[in-house]
């Protein structure tokens, strides 16, 4: 296993973490931003406000994207498997 070949699969397991994490990360910090925003308005101090659109929000884009994260996902596994014999030898 040559160093750019460890290098390519540390980039696509990053890559794979992005595109894991981002819908889930932007929808929080859109509904966070919301929050904010209502609650510098109605001058609402309260710390827990947020955590429940956050979680509701959160869940929604998860049943949303789910289906293509996981395609996502399991076609990087698959092709990281088929991959092996060629990483060995």
């Amino acid at each position: 296993m040559t160093p750019e070949v460890v290098m390519q699969i540390g980039r696509q397991a990053v890559e794979m973490t992005l595109l894991m994490a981002g819908p889930l990360l932007l929808a929080a910090l859109a509904i966070g931003l919301i929050v904010s925003v209502f609650q510098a308005a109605t001058q609402i101090n309260e710390q827990t406000l947020s955590f429940i659109p956050k979680l509701v929000g959160m869940f929604l884009i998860l049943l949303l994207a789910g289906p293509w994260m996981l395609e996502i996902m399991v076609d990087y596994v698959r092709r990281l498997f088929e991959n092996i014999p060629l990483l060995i030898g």
